[in-house]
């Protein structure tokens, strides 16, 4: 007989952050996370928004988002001690992560803020990478102006994305999943976005738009992996919306756990790649920088 999964419970506020209506981290869903993108699966997205942005050496490079700093630690490596990787994200927690991470890189900094206000780097980024954000972002074309704002010209950027209408989960109702997939996008501010991303990208006057998905598939539940944080916050919001009961979203974990334990657990989702570049053209735009100006000079080496 399988374990049972963890009855939903409320968790401890701490430094709680808020995004699109919900609250999504603390120091313990900080840490959860950290340990969610420590997988292979994850570790293989990571290597394709690398392989995409093409970070060369002494180059400057914006990580939207950056959690707990694995992407920031890998884009590092790549720009070297010449070039600079400036991660920034709403969460302290998170970016007290990253910034142990990353302590012994000292071309790395870590500020707070927000993808619609993004700090500036005097003659412009020249990559900027943001995954699984703007989903939680209502305005989402602030968000992509600042993003084409603070990249130079001939400036690459990377986007990574997912449209949860395209999971496919074996669970024993299908019906009651699909609550829980229409109750999370409800709960976040820009659901659906792959679909919409392209047209906002080039509105924005970013050139040379592509897509690509890379599916993210699991046959095996583990605790504290990906698939089942992902279906943890899924049962989460719908109990709190209402949208399902208490019960229904304990049964429906306690099935994913089960279907784990006898080998028939099988997740499948597609991660969804936008890769845009700002034209070699024109003059850069200026605007107003999260930074304080006691921390300007850090944005602004000599290069």
């Amino acid at each position: 007989m399988c374990q049972a999964a963890i009855p939903l419970r409320g968790t401890s506020a701490g430094r709680a952050v808020r995004l699109g209506g919900m609250v999504t981290f603390n120091a313990e869903q900080a840490r959860k996370t950290d340990r969610a993108y420590n997988t292979p699966d994850m570790a293989r997205q990571r290597l394709r928004t690398l392989e995409l942005l093409q970070p060369r050496a002494d180059e400057h490079v914006l990580d939207v988002g950056c959690g707990t700093g694995l992407l920031a630690q890998e884009l590092a490596a790549l720009v070297g001690p010449g070039g600079r990787v400036v991660g920034i994200d709403v969460s302290r927690d998170m970016l007290d992560l990253a910034e142990g991470r990353c302590s012994d890189m000292t071309q790395v900094q870590f500020v707070e803020g927000s993808a619609t206000s993004l700090p500036d780097d005097g003659g412009g980024f020249d990559g900027v990478t943001c995954t699984q954000v703007l989903l939680y972002v209502a305005e989402v074309e602030l968000a992509l102006a600042e993003m084409h704002r603070v990249l130079k010209p001939g400036g690459r950027i990377v986007i990574v994305e997912t449209d949860w209408r395209g999971l496919v989960l074996n669970s024993f109702d299908g019906t009651l999943t699909r609550k829980m997939i229409a109750a999370w996008d409800q709960a976040v501010a820009s659901p659906n976005l792959p679909t919409r991303l392209g047209p906002l990208l080039r509105a924005q006057g970013f050139h040379a738009v592509r897509a690509e998905a890379l599916p993210i598939l699991s046959t095996s539940y583990v605790d504290g992996g990906w698939p089942a944080q992902m279906a943890q916050q899924f049962a989460h919001y719908a109990r709190d919306q209402d949208a399902v009961t208490g019960d229904e979203a304990d049964a429906w974990l306690d099935d994913l756990a089960c279907k784990g334990a006898d080998g028939s657990f099988f997740f499948c989702v597609n991660r969804f790649f936008f890769v845009a570049v700002r034209v070699a053209s024109g003059n850069m735009r200026t605007g107003a920088s999260v930074v304080p100006s006691g921390r300007q000079e850090l944005l602004h080496p000599k290069r």
